[in-house]
């Protein structure tokens, strides 16, 4: 069996975003995804991941996950053999941040989880596709199976996240940055500067696609990752 797999969703995500990419890699080594959800910071995220995972691993994290990737990375760099940061980003919390967050998290505990549905859920999509019932109507159930509570948790693990930036020029294993062309959560350039300094690193956009890349172009996203486990 191949070297194991795990991958970390991202802010409000739970299995199904991996699930086609788990699906076809499953066949190949063991696959893990993990939720990190009651955990309140970062850091803490890192550690119950690594308490959870084999020996040594490759490693995927989407969006929030790709944050708790860099992290695990830098607590324990020697078990990770491969690297994939997706749509996500490296810099510390921005001023305008603290109140966007936050007014999110009230909006759902106020009105339920499905307000987010406009306001957080669809911008991430490509335009495209944001009324494609095949792929918003599984995204709005996911959404659905969260709860407010485990919404600020995650945000306000994200305003209290540490600057990942000075650690990615440590990264010595192979790593593929990627994102989405359309991607207004995680712009292209975010990824390019990361990519610019991880050594080695490759930098995939995919294209007609937003922030929700593995499942917007679940086959793109899966070919990325197989070409980078060959490595």
């Amino acid at each position: 069996m191949n070297t194991p797999l795990v991958l970390i969703p991202g802010l409000l995500c739970d299995e199904y975003m991996w699930s086609p990419q788990a699906e076809a890699l499953s066949a190949a080594r063991d696959v893990f995804i993990l939720d990190l959800s009651e955990h309140e910071s970062i850091p803490a995220m890192a550690r119950a991941a690594l308490h959870e995972a084999p020996a040594r691993f490759a490693l995927a994290g989407h969006s929030f996950g790709g944050r708790i990737a860099m992290e695990i990375c830098a607590q324990a760099p020697g078990r990770i053999t491969h690297l994939a940061l997706l749509d996500t980003a490296a810099h510390p919390t921005a001023p305008h941040e603290y109140e966007a967050r936050r007014a999110l998290v009230t909006l759902a505990r106020e009105h339920g989880m499905r307000a987010l549905v406009e306001p957080w859920l669809m911008p991430m999509l490509h335009e495209s596709r944001r009324r494609e019932d095949a792929l918003v109507r599984p995204l709005i159930a996911m959404l659905e199976r969260s709860t407010p509570e485990r919404f600020s948790r995650q945000q306000e693990a994200l305003l209290a996240r540490p600057d990942a930036r000075p650690g990615l020029a440590t990264i010595a294993c192979p790593t593929l940055v990627a994102c989405g062309r359309e991607d207004a959560w995680s712009p292209v350039a975010q990824h390019e500067d990361m990519a610019a300094v991880i050594p080695g690193a490759t930098l995939a956009v995919i294209e007609v696609c937003g922030h929700m890349s593995t499942v917007e172009r679940p086959a793109e996203i899966t070919a990325l990752l197989h070409k980078l486990l060959l490595r």
